[in-house]
């Protein structure tokens, strides 16, 4: 994977914390990964493609789930509720549109966010992807971002 194609989605995530949550976020730390397993409750994935095409998967603490709900709908939740599953999944679309936004020379399309619930579920990117993971803390816990994409061969029609 292109590390440069890994900026747009630090940048996305600090700003989409900042202004719907306002919580700070730091990046903690980057490796390159050949499968992942989330190390939290809450995951948000969603597909990319254009000129390019992968997935970017969003791994939340769940008391980050909970506070992120809180302060978008005023009333924070005991459980890994609707509302929280609702909200993992627009914070993973506005995180994966704001990045996109930065990488319009790839004509990506979003696909529509899947949340996943549950203790040591694993995600698979298509064997030629080595996707990039990110960890980050804010103020309210702590999350990871992994990101997987791989350049099309496209041939111009002309």
């Amino acid at each position: 994977m292109n590390a440069d194609y890994i900026n747009p989605f630090i940048e996305s995530a600090v700003s989409v914390f900042e202004m719907m949550l306002g919580c700070q976020v730091k990046r903690t730390g980057a490796k390159v990964c050949e499968s992942f397993a989330p190390q939290f409750d809450i995951t948000g994935i969603i597909g990319l493609s254009g000129r390019a095409t992968g997935d970017v998967v969003i791994s939340f603490e769940r008391e980050l789930a909970l506070l992120a709900t809180e302060a978008l709908i005023g009333e924070k939740p005991t459980d890994l509720s609707a509302d929280v599953i609702d909200t993992i999944g627009e914070l993973t679309n506005m995180i994966a549109g704001n990045a996109k936004a930065s990488m319009e020379e790839l004509e990506l399309k979003l696909a529509l966010p899947t949340v996943i619930v549950g203790k040591n579920h694993t995600i698979r990117f298509p064997s030629k992807v080595r996707p990039i993971a990110l960890a980050f803390e804010s103020d309210m816990g702590y999350f990871n971002i992994e990101v997987g994409l791989m350049e099309s061969a496209c041939v111009e029609v002309g």
